[in-house]
Parts: C-alpha cells; structure tokens; sequence
C-alpha cells in the first residue's frame, strides 16, 4: 500500500483518533500479510518446479540433437566447431539446415545459447527455403532444438511454443506419440549428427540411414551417409567384419544415384585404390579434382591418394592449399605430418641436414594435429615415433602417456598403441619385464586386430608365449 504524503490531501486530513486505528490496523495485519505473501511466494515456486518438470518429461520425447547421446568428449567440443563450420564454408550442400541445427547444438554445449539461437534461425530460414512443400515435418529437428535453448535459457513459455509446434506436426500425421514421429528424414540428420561427432557414434549412425533406406531406398542422400558410414566403419573398426571392403558397393550405389557427389566420388576412388583397382580409382579422382565442388575436401582425400600411390610432392602441394583455407584442420596437419614422415623414410642414409628438416616438419604438423584435437589417438602415436627419432625420448614417452590416458579409443587403435610403446620401451626405457607386460595387455585388447600378429612377434623376441585362449 502507498503512502500518501502528509498535508496536502484532496481529502483533507484525517482526525488523530482515525489515524491511530489505521495504524494499529496496519500493525495488527502486517505479520498476516507476510505469511501470506510467503505462501504465495511458496506456491508460485512449486508451480514453477511443476512447469519445469512437466516441460523437461515433453522435451525428452523429442528428436533432435539434444536427445540423440551424441557421444562427444568435452575436450572435442572446439574441434567439432571447427569441423562443423569447415563444412558450412566449403562442402557444397543443399542440406545445410541440418549442419546449423548441429552447430546450434554445439554452441550450447559451450554455454553460447544466444549464438545458438541464431544458428536456429538460419536453419529455420533455409528450410523455408528448401523444403516448402514439407515445412512443418524438415522443421521439427528445428523447433526441438529451439524448445530444448529456451529450456537452458529459463525461458519456458517459448519453449512451450515450440513444443506445441511439434505436437500439431505429429498430430497432423497421425503420430501415436504427442511429440515425436517417425519419419526417415529425422533418421537421416539424426544418421549425419552423429557421423560428424566422431568414431564411437558411427555404429548407430549406420543403423540410422539403414532404417531411412527401408522407408526410401533410392533417396540418394539416404544412400550417401549409409555409404560413407560404412567407409568410416572400416577405417574406425577393421576388424574381421568389416575387412572384405563391404563399403566399395554402397559407394558405387550412392555414386549412381548422384553423380555430382565428389565427396562420394573421392571416397571410391580411395577404396577402389584399397582393392587394387587403382586405375579406375584415379580416374574418378581426376574428374574430383576437375570440379569446382567442395574443392577442400577433394584436396584433402586427393592428397591421401597420391600419398599413398608415393607422389608426396603432389600430395603435399593439395594439402597446403587445403590447409591455407582451413588452418585448424586437425586431419590436414596430420595428413601433412605423414607425408613428411614418409619424406623421412624415403631420404634415410641420405642428406642429414635435409632429414632433420623434415623431421621437424612432421613433428610441428603432428603437434598441431594433436592440439586442434586432444583426442586424435593416430597423431599422437605418430608424434611419439617422430621424437623418438629425434632423439627426445622424454616428449616421446609423454605422449605415450597422453595416448594411453585418453578414455574412448577403438579396440585396434588401443593394440597399436601398447604394440607401439611396447617397442618404444624395449629399446629406449623400461627393463624386460615391463615390457612384457606392456605386450600382453596388447595382445588381450583384440584377438582379431592385425596388430596382434606383431605383438606376438614382439612377444616372442622375448622368449614368451601367449597363452592359447
């Protein structure tokens, strides 16, 4: 209640007597206001708690990047930025609105909900754009992820507008859930998301353009991310399963349904080189490399190519033009840092001023590698073996200890680093028994690696046998 100020009243002052009752009024009602207040304030919160909890059970439902467990480190979040915006600059695709709604999604795990916001907005306005006959269902990934930004932001009565946003969508298709539906589309970029966040997700985002495929089976885009899933399987995983090159016919299938796919057409052209078909492999890189399309992709797949065909000139040139785009590519500091170590290989016995140059090369290369990416297993054991030969074997078992430190690494990569530092131990650190031990961890990681044959090699340089299990 205001207080009006003394004298001046329209009404004239009021009598002393009249004053004293109001007041002792004021001062008898005053503890009732309070609790009174305090109960409402009470409600008010428990009603929030109420709204919060009933908004979060309807956003778990959803599909979007939010709900899909992308298995992403914290330490690769700012490596995954890079390779997402990399994307947006340089590969040549009509499908762009799902590469924001997945920056979106990364700009929040950095705390950055406004940019995330904006990132939304672009993906909402491209698919105005691309999808206008299938608005409301290209758009759902979108409103979940705006529905799960306000969220975070405490901003619940617009994350309730998107949420009923989705639930007229499903409800207009006939969805059996009020805020989720099952469509191929979803499958698709829930399929790309998880492909771009890296090795452990590759799995279930081969089952993801699998399940689109049933729905769709000659949509090319569906096609493409099955394809290049099951490339990145056998590099990621070559195990028994995926060593008899399962991916060359899906790539030749994606490739026939887009033509004008040159990142498919790089990918084939390098497993064409895998099963020997080198000829007809290098012919598609050069109609690759002829088009103006996605150019720092090509560069960077051309490159791996003639590394390994022996052209390190010409794969180095490719590669530093890439790098001159795109500075904080992880893979291209290490393509780079192989090709030099190659360079090494090749100059052994020769000129040492110039090999002690290239060696410098591949470590500084390598070292950006594994700084634009703390968790690139690869480059760190091909940093290792760099300092190894130059002598500074303390960096060298630092990063074994990096290597071996990190929590996700794939059952092959894992043997190759024991295998690796097992050797590494032998000749320049540990006494025998350590590292025997340091071999048969290896040998028991995976039986069916390729690295197993050399462990046991190893092992038996130092009169062990494994045992027969």
């Amino acid at each position: 209640m205001h207080k009006k100020a003394r004298g001046g009243s329209c009404e004239g002052e009021k009598s002393g007597a009249q004053s004293g009752v109001e007041d002792g009024l004021a001062a008898v009602d005053f503890p009732l206001l309070s609790m009174f207040n305090a109960f409402i304030s009470t409600a008010a919160r428990h009603n929030k708690k109420a709204d919060d909890r009933q908004i979060k059970d309807r956003l778990e439902q959803l599909r979007c990047p939010f709900t899909w467990n992308l298995l992403i480190e914290d330490s690769e979040v700012p490596n995954l930025e890079n390779r997402v915006l990399e994307q947006l600059e340089f590969l040549d695709n009509s499908h762009n609105a799902r590469t924001h709604n997945l920056l979106a999604y990364v700009k929040h795990l950095n705390g950055q909900n406004e940019e995330a916001l904006e990132c939304l907005k672009k993906a909402e306005d491209l698919i105005q754009k691309e999808y206008a006959d299938h608005l409301d269902r290209r758009s759902l990934v979108t409103w979940g992820n705006y529905a799960w930004v306000y969220y975070h932001m405490g901003r619940l009565a617009e994350a309730q507008t998107y949420l009923d946003k989705v639930e007229k969508t499903c409800k207009k298709f006939s969805s059996p859930f009020c805020y989720r539906m099952e469509d191929p589309w979803m499958d698709s970029d829930e399929g790309w998301a998880l492909l771009k966040c890296g090795g452990r997700n590759y799995g279930r985002a081969k089952a993801c353009f699998e399940k689109a495929l049933e729905v769709d089976p000659d949509n090319p885009e569906f096609s493409a991310g099955y394809a290049i899933t099951t490339y990145r399987l056998e590099g990621f995983n070559p195990t028994t399963k995926y060593k008899t090159s399962f991916s060359l016919q899906p790539l030749r299938r994606a490739l026939k349904l887009n033509p004008e796919n040159v990142y498919v057409k790089v990918l084939l052209a390098l497993k064409l080189q895998d099963v020997g078909k080198k000829a007809e492999g290098e012919k598609l890189l050069e109609e690759a490399l002829s088009s103006q399309s996605s150019q720092i992709y090509v560069f960077r797949y051309a490159a791996k190519f003639y590394r390994r065909k022996g052209c390190l000139d010409k794969a180095l040139q490719l590669l530093k033009m890439a790098l001159e785009a795109a500075p904080t590519s992880a893979i291209l500091h290490h393509q780079i840092g192989l090709c030099y170590k190659e360079q090494l290989r090749k100059s052994r016995g020769k000129d040492p001023k110039q090999a002690s140059s290239t060696l410098r090369l591949a470590i500084a290369h390598f070292e950006a590698a594994v700084k634009e990416k703390p968790t690139f297993g690869l480059a760190y054991l091909d940093l290792a073996n760099m300092y190894t030969k130059g002598g500074e074997y303390q960096k060298a078992e630092d990063t074994y200890q990096k290597v071996l430190s990190l929590r996700e690494v794939n059952k092959s990569l894992l043997q190759q680093i024991h295998f690796r530092y097992d050797q590494f131990q032998e000749r320049h650190r540990k006494p025998e028994g350590d590292a025997r031990a340091c071999s048969s961890r290896g040998l028991n990681v995976d039986r069916e690696s390729d690295a197993q044959g050399k462990i046991v090699s190893a092992l038996e340089k130092l009169s062990i046998r494994p045992s027969s299990e």
